[in-house]
């Protein structure tokens, strides 16, 4: 079996999205799921960007740790339909 390394913007990536998920579990029971969905829409969203483009990712991994930062703050109570 051959095992892929991953490189550390690969890592950064996956971390992200980990983040995303386990900062879910502070928010309302209720409306978990919408943010769930949210999360992972927006990570689907840019599947198509190549792993070679490595501006896009450094920007897109800093719009996502501030869209994060933005949205696990305890005012925001649900994430509705975005």
């Amino acid at each position: 079996m051959v095992v892929r390394r991953l490189s550390g913007l690969q890592k950064d990536v996956l971390r992200l999205y980990r983040d995303c998920l386990r900062a879910v579990h502070k928010k309302p029971e209720e409306s978990r799921p919408q943010f769930y969905a949210f999360a992972r829409r927006e990570f689907e969203r840019n599947l198509d960007i190549k792993r070679t483009d490595v501006k896009a990712i450094e920007y897109l991994l800093r719009i996502g740790r501030r869209r994060m930062e933005q949205y696990m703050s305890p005012n925001v109570r649900d994430i509705g339909t975005v």
